[in-house]
């Protein structure tokens, strides 16, 4: 008898750990497709100029590094676009993947970046990352970093 309610116990204990890895695997995946969906809407609100909306995703710390290598604050970024120096016409996002780890959500994706540059067109295919954190008023862009390819 004894035996078997070791046993029992060891059944619960193991249907208990495999429920709670199901469970994080569902909340990931669900946090990964919000990620996904921020993730393409910061493209959309970039084009249309979506001040507001850019502003509540991007943290006030946030390292944004363009391909040629220059880096802006959230405030330039706003501040740029603003004045017309970045003029994003269009993205198209050919592949992203998002991976949870604590808090923290990894993003990495290559596109097509059609934007005026001071007053020049230009076509970009890019290959980026871009570090989303989990806040009390939600996902926060804190770093980016792109690269042609």
């Amino acid at each position: 008898m004894k035996r078997l309610l070791t046993i029992a116990i060891f059944m619960c204990l193991t249907f208990s750990v495999i429920a709670q890895n199901e469970n994080s695997q569902n909340q990931n995946a669900a946090k990964e497709k919000t990620i996904l969906q921020l993730h393409e809407s910061k493209f959309e609100w970039l084009v249309k100029k979506q001040y507001d909306s850019l502003k509540s995703l991007l943290d006030e710390n946030l390292v944004y590094i363009h391909s040629n290598g220059w880096t802006e604050s959230k405030d330039e970024i706003i501040a740029d676009l603003k004045s017309g120096k970045l003029n994003y016409l269009g993205v198209k996002v050919n592949e992203s993947k998002a991976r949870i780890f604590k808090g923290t959500s990894i993003v990495t994706g290559k596109g097509t970046f059609n934007v005026i540059m001071d007053g020049k067109p230009i076509e970009l295919q890019l290959m980026y990352t871009e570090v989303y954190l989990e806040k009390k008023k939600g996902w926060k862009l804190i770093s980016r970093h792109a690269n042609k390819i």
